[in-house]
């Protein structure tokens, strides 16, 4: 392991430690404590082990050093599977000890998270009703699966996201994000959400203006005169699809590995919560890229 990642990791670890106190637990506590759990889960999605036992077996031996104890894979997969509400509270801690927190200008987009493949596994699957088919765009195919909504700063700073049924409109999903944490809008006066055209609608329009926020997104060729802004929207396009190529190219989303809610939910977490840290890391060392895994994933 390198130093780079060393350091991350200890960074990380302490953070938690000391940020995230979790109630004690009833009779005798864990011999892996919840910020190992979170720095060990952070360590798998840096360094692209999507099996489990792959990870452990290395896990024991090269990390023994940074973790004391480590559990088998039963007991792993049982802790992460139930650790997902401490990994949401991870990200919103890291991503809210940067100074790119209060950026008054988000970016939403959505992109596929597919869970299966033939027919026979999605008939047999657990995440049956609540995944769905979609269509996804980029590779002009059908999948099935989930839709990850992602609102991110133009750093690629997650602010808050979603995994949701491809076939739910992503204008309802993202009145839906804002509308369950009013706050984050509310402390951003003058907020600018920068989207694609899939967000034109006259009643989202309304909706946010009622709360103070201004969408930016393409308009119709043949409805109406373009925004003076709008041709920014080209540059700024390319920033949501840079985040989502870490998420996929780089942190593995696509090989998430979930079969249950749960364990769907968690893996996906799992890479929010690496590239979330990967930046609060880069802002606080002065690393001249912001959102890089370089120095880590390897």
């Amino acid at each position: 392991m390198t130093t780079e990642l060393d350091t991350l990791l200890t960074a990380l670890y302490v953070h938690v430690d000391d940020h995230l106190k979790t109630p004690r637990w009833r009779g005798r506590p864990p011999r892996l404590t919840d910020a190992e759990l979170v720095t060990l889960a952070v360590a798998q999605a840096v360094l692209g082990f999507h099996c489990e036992a792959r990870w452990l077996r290395f896990a024991h031996a090269h990390l023994h050093g940074m973790f004391p104890y480590l559990p088998q894979r039963p007991a792993y997969n049982k802790r992460l599977r139930a650790a997902l509400p401490l990994v949401k509270r991870a990200i919103r801690s890291l991503a809210a000890d940067t100074d790119l927190w209060l950026d008054p200008v988000w970016i939403v987009d959505s992109t596929p998270v597919e869970c299966a493949r033939s027919r026979e596994t999605v008939k047999r699957s657990d995440l049956a009703g609540w995944a769905n088919y979609g269509y996804c765009h980029s590779h002009s195919r059908f999948y099935w699966g989930l839709k990850l909504h992602l609102v991110c700063t133009p750093a690629g700073l997650p602010v808050t996201w979603a995994l949701a049924d491809p076939k739910i409109d992503e204008r309802q999903v993202l009145a839906a994000l804002i509308d369950d944490e009013p706050h984050l809008a509310a402390t951003r006066p003058g907020l600018l959400i920068l989207a694609d055209k899939g967000y034109i609608a006259a009643e989202l329009d309304r909706f946010l203006a009622a709360r103070g926020i201004q969408l930016l997104r393409p308009s119709y060729r043949n409805r109406g005169t373009p925004h003076p802004a709008e041709p920014l929207l080209k540059t700024v396009r390319q920033l949501i699809e840079s985040v989502n190529d870490t998420l996929k190219g780089q942190l593995d989303l696509e090989q998430h590995g979930g079969r249950t809610i749960e364990g769907v939910g968690v893996r996906v977490a799992q890479r929010i919560l690496a590239m979330t840290c990967a930046i609060w890391h880069n802002r606080a060392i002065g690393a001249p890229i912001t959102r890089s895994l370089i120095a880590y994933d390897h």
